[in-house]
């Protein structure tokens, strides 16, 4: 098998799309009965790998029923309409929040567009592909899809994103968790096990749905997570406990530079890589200061950034009783 391709077992297989650098970005590709799902797909470059894995499990292209974005995110949806172009029997499933821009992925790609540029849009990403209408539908809390004798639930998680769901695979007892549940990378991974911590970025951060939402995920006692940054983790209880801590720490770092001025972006990240430069001290990490800066240097800016659009988001309205 390519070394790009993980078996996991349980008929489920981890594809690094390639996407930043190796081990960074996941998709999925569930297999059970002849029949087959992808969770998540990664960018437009990681298609070939994508359609490459199915022909070595010797499986048609039609032989996939669901295509599952987590969230409408670039690297977890921008290959979704190229997937589906090449898949004839399949249907995409997407929370109700994020299914226009998937058929119509041009505010998508605009505003991705206007952050990085083209060059890095057509480096990253490639041109975005619209899913026709009728081989789209949205999710729904709770339903459950079909995978030959295989179930898998959908549960909307906001917190990340307001569009984010994640799927809830009885057989590895194990959720795909998209963004939901942070990021662990396994340059990180001592003998302690696997290091967590959540991700903040801009521009829908919510942190006690997101609070909620890993709550929620924990309470069925999952026996592993299928994170698409990066892989799959056990000791599930342990790491949610890490994930809470982190997420409690992010919040006050947040409120400490609140009003801090033209300097909060960079005060911010400060305090970001400082919390996870003792957290990985104490989690036993290895690596240099500077490594493993280098590791997290895109999540600390995004974070960062996403957090500062939480301190200045309008508090809500109070109610009125009418």
């Amino acid at each position: 098998m390519s070394p790009w391709v993980q078996d996991l077992g349980d008929g489920i297989f981890a594809v690094d799309t390639a996407f930043h650098r190796k081990a960074f970005d996941a998709a999925y590709l569930l297999v059970q009965d002849g029949r087959a799902a992808y969770v998540d797909t990664g960018t437009n470059h990681a298609v070939p790998r994508l359609l490459a894995l199915l022909s070595y499990l010797g499986l048609g292209r039609d032989a996939v029923d669901h295509v599952i974005p987590t969230h409408v995110h670039l690297d977890h949806a921008g290959g979704a309409g190229a997937l589906m172009q090449a898949l004839p029997a399949a249907t995409l499933w997407v929370h109700p929040r994020g299914l226009r821009h998937l058929l119509d992925p041009s505010r998508l790609y605009e505003g991705a567009l206007a952050v990085y540029g083209q060059e890095e849009m057509d480096r990253s990403y490639g041109r975005l592909v619209p899913v026709k209408p009728q081989r789209a539908q949205p999710t729904h809390d709770g339903m459950a899809l079909t995978l030959g004798s295989r179930t898998l639930r959908i549960a909307h998680t906001p917190g990340h994103a307001r569009h984010h769901h994640c799927v809830w695979d009885e057989r590895s007892r194990g959720w795909f968790t998209g963004d939901t549940f942070g990021l662990s990378y396994r340059e990180f991974d001592t003998a302690r096990g696997a290091w967590i911590t959540p991700t903040t970025p801009p521009a829908q951060f919510d942190p006690q749905a997101l609070r909620e939402s890993v709550q929620g995920l924990l309470a069925v006692d999952p026996a592993c997570l299928f994170l698409t940054h990066f892989g799959r983790v056990t000791d599930v209880p342990r790491l949610g406990r890490m994930f809470l801590d982190h997420l409690d720490g992010l919040l006050a770092i947040a409120r400490r530079h609140q009003h801090a001025g033209p300097e909060r972006h960079q005060r911010l990240k400060q305090d970001l890589l400082a919390l996870y430069t003792a957290s990985l001290t104490d989690h036993g990490c290895s690596l240099s200061a500077d490594a493993r800066a280098a590791v997290l240097e895109m999540d600390t800016e995004l974070n960062a950034q996403g957090l500062a659009i939480w301190l200045d988001r309008p508090a809500p309205a109070a109610a009125t009783g009418r």
